[in-house]
């Protein structure tokens, strides 16, 4: 077994074992203090949609919010991966019209919507999606209304040297205690640069983001627009039912999630989270596996691995009392498991304990 990436979840059918999901754990505190890890906290991933937070940070800081005069229910949407249910829909393009952005002017590229019901009208009406639908519009809609307000070039937003995107490269590796030149680089599914840094620094990132205390001004404030935005409209993020969505709705504002492609998720605690003088804490984890989601007869979509073991790792710090773990255990983390007849064939459940850095 490869020790940097120990097993988080299994999956039994009668008595064997007959599925592993392995990858890394870190947590950490808004100090820079490592408080938890599970396998290597230094390994190095790509964030993927997890960054979202970050790469609407710097707009929310030069006055994007005010400027245009964002709802908080628009900001959310500008860190989500939608479902491109009609409600995102619609919030897109209200967000495009309040800003003068066109849809034409998004290089996101067009995807199927991840909302059960918008897929079957896509499939039903023979509806061509277009680049609103990509779950990630609400994120270039910001993009770009950022560049419009700073009188900065649309067309090429999204190269690595367009000053949109050296702002956010310079605040994400500030937000996450890392020199810009050891953020690795790589081109995301909605053409956007991405960073991988490690798990250590993505947590610290998120410890940050929900306790920003000793930042600059501008910058705290811009942090707590965001989470509060997050916090309290989580159907703009993901969706409603999505894993995201119920987990910050459940937290009551004092928790953030974002998931990522390729098995990214991450996490952030407000301080308070888990006793009374506890500081903002973040959470990031890998799954080695990528944990590609899987679609039920409904058309509903849900990862196998991300919910579970996040829920593992709340009990665990003792951030999720009873109450709230029972309102999101039709996500884990131990789940039993039925096939299509309704038969019980087995359970997953997480298998790790997390190893204490204090």
């Amino acid at each position: 077994m490869d020790e940097s990436f120990p097993p988080l979840l299994e999956l039994r059918r009668g008595r064997v074992v007959e599925s592993i999901h392995c990858g890394a754990v870190a947590i950490v505190d808004t100090n820079k203090k490592p408080l938890y890890s599970h396998g290597d906290p230094q390994t190095v991933a790509f964030l993927r949609s997890s960054a979202k937070p970050f790469q609407a940070l710097p707009f929310v800081e030069r006055g994007g919010v005010e400027h245009f005069g964002f709802t908080q229910r628009e900001l959310a949407l500008a860190c989500a991966s939608h479902e491109t249910a009609q409600i995102h829909l619609e919030a897109v393009r209200a967000l495009q019209e309040k800003t003068g952005i066109r849809e034409s002017d998004l290089r996101c590229g067009a995807h199927l919507p991840g909302d059960a019901a918008m897929l079957r009208s896509v499939i039903i009406n023979n509806i061509t999606p277009t680049a609103n639908f990509n779950n990630c519009s609400g994120k270039h809609t910001a993009m770009l209304a950022h560049a419009k307000m700073r009188g900065l070039p649309l067309e090429n937003y999204l190269d690595v040297n367009h000053p949109i995107q050296q702002d956010i490269l310079t605040t994400f590796a500030e937000m996450c205690g890392i020199e810009r030149g050891r953020v690795e680089l790589g081109t995301d599914g909605c053409s956007a640069p991405n960073f991988a840094v490690p798990l250590y620094n993505a947590a610290l990132g998120f410890a940050r983001l929900c306790d920003p205390h000793g930042l600059p001004e501008a910058r705290a404030s811009a942090c707590r627009k965001i989470t509060a935005a997050m916090a309290s409209h989580s159907e703009m993020v993901s969706g409603y039912g999505e894993f995201d969505c119920e987990l910050m709705k459940v937290g009551k504002g004092m928790l953030i999630t974002k998931r990522g492609a390729e098995g990214f998720q991450a996490i952030g605690l407000m301080p308070g989270a888990i006793g009374p003088a506890s500081p903002g804490i973040g959470i990031a984890f890998k799954v080695t596996d990528g944990d590609p989601s899987r679609m039920n007869e409904q058309l509903a979509s849900s990862s196998r691995v991300r919910p579970a073991v996040t829920l593992e790792i709340l009990r665990q710090l003792g951030a999720l009392d009873n109450d709230q773990l029972k309102a999101l255990s039709s996500f884990g983390p131990t789940k039993v498991l039925k096939n299509y007849a309704g038969l019980v064939t087995g359970e997953s459940k997480p298998v790790f304990k997390l190893q204490s850095s204090v």
